[in-house]
């Protein structure tokens, strides 16, 4: 199990637990049985031509979109069980995190790792009360016929994310108290994120020689540059690019948490960029609406 800090922008963080390979043959437990149905069920709805299920996917597809990604970061980290209780305080082995040294310093890790563990608990333990409180408020709509009942089931959902997120970020949190990490900065994922950089297109990307260590270190302090002193927030991921990093790491899973992280934050850095824009704005009317007023009296 490895965990990858992966620096979406010079100030957005995503973290990203590796999944641990299921035994087949092991019993699936009532979660994992009722997540599988979900799925599939939600699967075959999307791939309906019309209808309400066509609807109501694309509906949710959109709400899925808005949950922070931070949320969804923190929910594939696993919850701590005795097990790894036992295994973490052993000091037999530690949790690995691979992060690119170039475009992430070092000694902001352990900031970032222990920001991501508790920053977020009391909003999803606030936010998991309210959806459980909510939950026999909505039973009675299952009596309207044929439509599901959405309501109970966006709340059932929710309460599960939060709990899953929360869970995560307490797991994350005992391995930072008790000193179970391993923080090692990853050459690959420097020459990936180097490689996102420096060319337009995925289908580039793949056909071009790797990036050397000297291009990256170049990219890497143009970055820096960009960032004017770390006033400006600068995107370090592209969306396309995810594919590519999932495909290196052999995780299909991380492929689309990436691109949904990549998402939110452009969707973030634009929308300060046009309220910044909107502010200078008012400051050059209201400057301008002050020289007229002084040029109005001295002309009395």
């Amino acid at each position: 199990m490895r965990l990858f800090l992966l620096p979406i922008s010079t100030r957005r963080t995503l973290i990203y637990c590796e999944r641990i390979a299921q035994d087949p043959n092991a019993p699936r437990t009532i979660a994992d049985r009722a997540t599988s149905k979900v799925n599939e069920t939600w699967i075959s709805w999307e791939r309906k031509e019309k209808g309400w299920q066509k609807t109501l996917t694309n509906w949710g597809n959109k709400v899925l979109r808005q949950i922070p990604f931070e949320e969804w970061g923190l929910k594939t980290i696993p919850s701590l069980t005795d097990k790894r209780k036992e295994m973490w305080l052993s000091g037999k082995s530690k949790m690995e995190v691979l992060y690119p040294g170039l475009y992430l310093e070092s000694s902001k890790v352990p900031t970032i790792l222990k920001a991501l563990a508790t920053e977020r608990q009391a909003l999803h333990r606030r936010k998991l009360y309210w959806s459980l409180i909510g939950l026999p408020i909505t039973a009675p709509f299952a009596l309207v016929p044929v439509i599901p009942n959405i309501p109970f089931f966006y709340l059932a959902f929710r309460a599960y994310s939060h709990w899953k997120a929360l869970a995560g970020s307490k797991h994350l949190q005992f391995l930072i108290e008790n000193k179970a990490l391993r923080h090692s900065p990853s050459p690959a994922l420097d020459q990936a994120y180097t490689a996102g950089l420096m060319y337009r297109t995925r289908e580039i990307s793949r056909n071009s020689p790797a990036p050397t260590r000297e291009e990256a270190q170049r990219v890497a302090k143009l970055v820096q540059e960009q960032t004017n002193g770390g006033s400006e927030d600068v995107m370090l991921l592209q969306g396309w690019n995810g594919k590519l990093l999932a495909e290196r790491f052999k995780l299909p899973e991380m492929e689309v948490e990436i691109e949904r992280a990549v998402e939110q934050v452009e969707k973030s850095i634009k929308a300060k960029e046009e309220l910044m824009e909107e502010k200078r704005e008012i400051e050059r009317a209201a400057e301008k609406a002050k020289r007229e007023a002084k040029g109005t009296i001295k002309a009395k």
